[in-house]
């Protein structure tokens, strides 16, 4: 959001939407499919509905998205976000849309309409807002690129907003054994990079992690709600980066599913990993407000004020993190079945 939280300078005031007592809720339509998605890591572009039902739900999901439509400057964008893909939609794919969907419902029942029954106008909701995603996501990385910032300075912000959700997890009564977070080493980089395929810095996906550890199994599923609604926008989760021993998502019960008849083929395994090794792990590109950070170029550049931060986040009960440390399946293991990895690549003799 654009307004700054009094109490914490240079957070967004979307934060105080976590003070919110919401957590306990019981899941909605909505929470279950954004849980599948994260456990499945399938992408929100192949969703053919959402299951909002009220303005508010719009709102939060804005507000993840670092947008407030009260602000005229975010509603700017908004409307341009929307100009832009229906310009693409109509001139690249050659669909005509529906005056309504393109540009004259107000922009908070534009998500409603899509969570409405399949119709002509709920199916172009759908596509419209899907188009939007991606240019607004094209947008935030194309300004991450000018901007004379540090990697640090945008983590910290990021590490700062991850402490508030946790607080929040406890506020609402969810049981938070342990919770830490780490930036990866140039040496982990280094090796990271020579046990993957591609040698490129920009595949490495977990240079920002967050490790939360609650107490009992039956705990995952409202802290992923919780994290969901508060702090992780479910739109950006990164498909195809899902790692999930732990919860069966078939279990998660909806009398429609947003992601129905989608499986999560292609999720990553680590090859490192001990056999006994469990844990849900899973990426998300994380928007962050860099309003006051930009010079005058950069504000009339057109790509808004918002970037993104990759941030690998790890999540399991205690029971499970504890078995996690025993034999193989510890990080001393882990790491020493990388380093061997490393040697043999590095030392291969010509065939």
């Amino acid at each position: 959001m654009s307004r700054q939280d009094p109490d914490r300078p240079g957070l967004p005031t979307s934060h105080s939407l976590w003070r919110r007592a919401d957590g306990g809720a019981a899941l909605s339509l909505q929470d279950i499919s954004e849980i599948q998605l994260l456990l499945r890591g399938q992408s929100v572009v192949d969703w053919h509905r959402l299951s909002f039902t009220t303005e508010d739900e719009v709102r939060r999901l804005l507000a993840l998205n670092c947008l407030d439509v009260d602000d005229p400057r975010d509603r700017d964008r908004l409307q341009e976000l929307r100009a832009q893909a229906a310009r693409y939609i109509l001139e690249t794919l050659k669909i005509r849309l529906d005056e309504a969907i393109a540009s004259g419902v107000d922009w908070l029942a534009l998500p409603l309409i899509a969570s409405g029954k399949s119709s002509a106008q709920q199916r172009q909701a759908c596509m419209l807002l899907k188009v939007m995603h991606i240019i607004y996501h094209l947008d935030a990385r194309e300004l991450r690129t000018t901007l004379a910032i540090s990697d640090n300075q945008i983590f910290s912000l990021v590490e700062e907003n991850v402490t508030l959700m946790i607080d929040a997890l406890r506020t609402a009564g969810v049981p938070v054994v342990e919770f830490s977070w780490s930036r990866k080493t140039k040496d982990s980089l280094i090796t990271k990079m020579l046990v993957k395929r591609e040698t490129n810095a920009a595949r490495v996906f977990d240079r920002l992690r967050f490790r939360l550890i609650v107490r009992g199994p039956e705990d995952l599923v409202p802290t992923l709600q919780i994290m969901l609604r508060r702090c992780i926008p479910f739109n950006y989760v990164v498909p195809g980066q899902t790692v999930n021993s732990l919860i069966d998502g078939s279990r998660l019960q909806a009398t429609r599913s947003a992601a129905e008849g989608e499986d999560g083929g292609g999720l990553e395994t680590n090859e490192f990993s001990g056999a006994g090794f469990k844990i849900l792990n899973f990426i998300a590109d994380l928007p962050v407000r860099v309003a006051d950070l930009l010079g005058p170029e950069e504000r009339q550049g057109g790509r808004g004020s918002v970037v993104f931060v990759l941030a690998e986040f790890q999540v399991l009960d205690r029971a499970t993190a504890e078995s996690n440390e025993l034999g193989e399946s510890s990080h001393a293991q882990y790491k020493l079945r990388q380093h061997q990895h490393v040697r043999v690549r590095l030392l291969r003799e010509p065939k």
